[in-house]
This record gives C-alpha cells, structure tokens and sequence, in this order.
C-alpha cells in the first residue's frame, strides 16, 4: 500500500504525517518506487496525486482546505486528480473554457475536462477555470474541491495504450457551487499555481522512470547474458553489447539532469530549463531505452508484461506534463531565442 510506506506524503509537511522531504529527496524516493514496482501507471498514479494535486494544496490552501485535506492526502486515505487539460486547451492552456463565476461567499464551476490522471476513482480534484476572460495570465484560477460537490461528475476511465494502474478520465462541472475555501491561493493567481505544481511535476515525477529504466536495464544483461544463438551468448555480439550500453548512457545522463533539476527547486535557483532537459532527457530515453529491449528480448519482448508494458507506459512521457515540443520551446526561450 502507497500510503502505508509514505509514498503519497513524501514531500507534504511532517506534521500532517507527509514525510516533509525536498524535492531531490522526493525524486529518489520515486526512482525507488519506479525500480521496486513491476505497475509503472501505479507509480505514476501515486507521482500525479502526490506532485500536480497536494503539492498546490500544501503551498496555496486556506487553512481550512489544509485541515480537512492535507492529511488524508498524505496517508493516500484522499485519493487526488489533476483536471487542467481540456479538448482544446492542451499545450495551450489560454484556450482553456471552463468558467468559475462569482457567486455569493464562493464560485460556480462549469465545463469539460478532458484527461484527468485518478479522476475515475478521485475524492479531490484539483483543477483551473477561468474567472476573469479580459485578463489572460491573471484571469486563471485554482481550486482543490472535493468530488463529491454537487455537480462534479467523473467519466468513466479511458482506454489507454498505457499506464493501465493509472485510471484517467473525463471530469464536468455542471453548476457546481465551491465555497471560496477550496480556492487555492487568490482568485487570478491560478497560472501561478499550475507552474507551481509542474516545477514539482517535472522535476520529480519522471524519477519513476529512471527505477523502471534501471530494472529494464537488469533485466536486458541478465537476458544477454544467458540467451545463446550460433554457440555464443547475445551478449558477446557487438550489435546487442553497444545497444546495451547505450541504454545505459541514456539512462545515466538522464538521472544526472534530473538530480540537478530537483536540487535547483531545492535550492530556490531557476529550474525552469533545466526541469525542460531533464523531462526531455528522461523521457526520450524511457521510450528509446524500452524500444531498445524489446529488440534485444526478440519475440519474447514483445509479450505483454515486461518491456512490452514498459514500452507502452514510456510513450505518453513525451506528451503529459507538457510535450517535448514545449519543453523544447522552453529551452530555446532561455537561451534567449
């Protein structure tokens, strides 16, 4: 159980039963878990409740959000949802439509979300609506509701390539009234928080995969290393030991830029492009890492379970927490082009 070994608190306040660490330790801690468990959408799932969901909630909620939910997210007894992405507000979140309008002493939610990691099975949604459309950057705003507010209904879960332990699906407000206490931060600073969470999210999340990268990494030179064909372990043919350590470099330089990111976050130091290149770095290599075993695996890599799974969990890296395309346009922005 994730919540038993600490795994959905690692970084929330000791006092609310988190285990109050930084985010280079958080990332070390995920590595762990994405090397121990065989379920990466699992790690995943426990990575996004804890990162884009009670992050925000330990930094920007009232204290009567805090209180009644802080802790049960960090004892994974509060299951948590990220809901920003929307059928035409992806990479470009000033499309987003989703409206949260004054009313009385809180807000009124109405819209579509449209790719939510644990919404199936959420009891809190953290979530974005626009309160002020003349004010672009300034007219987001943030909220940490629970699921069981009048008027939130949670899609079934979507029939992903991947990441099968992590449910994702369809969240709509219909009406639905939010005290001004679920609020996170101040109305309009809603941009603020997501940046927020991401920072967090990108340096630390992907840890998961650098431990299924390592694991692969076993498993493919125990393989090559056993595996006969024309009297001569795999291993000893050039084609199969430099693929090898290719995998190897890849996964090495990843983990390198990712520590760097999340002591940079640590540290109060600007991350944003070195977060860019460590998401990038880790993964291109977890897809090209995981294409790499199956080549070597033959016919038995391509199985379900596996480096089969693990193929199919890696792709999607490239796509959440921002695509490679706009970790790429972050880069380039500050090398100042």
């Amino acid at each position: 159980d994730a919540g038993r070994l600490g795994l959905t608190g690692l970084c929330l306040p000791r006092d609310v039963g988190g285990g109050g660490l930084g985010a280079l330790d958080t990332a070390l801690c995920l590595e762990a878990f994405g090397r121990g468990c065989a379920d990466t959408g699992l790690a995943f799932a426990v990575a996004a409740h804890l990162l884009a969901c009670a992050v925000p909630v330990r930094d920007f909620g009232s204290r009567k959000a805090r209180d009644e939910l802080l802790a049960a997210l960090a004892a994974g007894e509060l299951i948590a949802a990220n809901a920003m992405t929307e059928d035409g507000a992806g990479s470009d979140v000033s499309a987003m439509l989703t409206t949260a309008r004054r009313s009385g002493s809180g807000f009124v939610l109405d819209g579509e979300k449209s790719w939510a990691s644990n919404a199936p099975v959420a009891d809190v949604v953290v979530t974005y609506a626009v309160t002020d459309p003349e004010a672009g950057f300034l007219g987001v705003s943030a909220f940490a509701l629970p699921s069981g507010l009048p008027g939130v209904r949670l899609g079934a879960p979507l029939p992903k390539l991947g990441l099968a332990g992590c449910l994702a699906g369809r969240v709509r407000f219909e009406d639905c009234p939010v005290p001004e206490e679920y609020l996170l931060g101040d109305e309009g600073q809603g941009s603020a928080v997501f940046q927020h969470s991401m920072a967090w999210e990108r340096a630390c999340l992907f840890a998961i995969y650098l431990g299924m990268m390592r694991r692969q990494l076993r498993l493919v030179v125990e393989h090559a290393s056993h595996r006969r064909q024309f009297g001569r372990r795999i291993g000893d043919f050039q084609g199969v030991s430099h693929k090898i350590v290719e995998m190897r470099r890849r996964l090495e330089s990843a983990q390198l830029l990712l520590y760097r990111a999340c002591w940079l976050l640590d540290e109060a130091r600007n991350h944003v492009a070195a977060s860019a290149l460590s998401k990038i770095a880790v993964s291109e290599a977890a897809v090209a890492n995981s294409t790499d075993a199956v080549q070597i695996l033959g016919a038995s890599g391509y199985l379900s379970g596996g480096v089969g799974d693990q193929l199919r969990d890696s792709i999607p890296s490239t796509l959440f927490s921002g695509t490679s395309e706009i970790q790429r346009e972050l880069i380039a922005k500050d090398l100042g082009l």
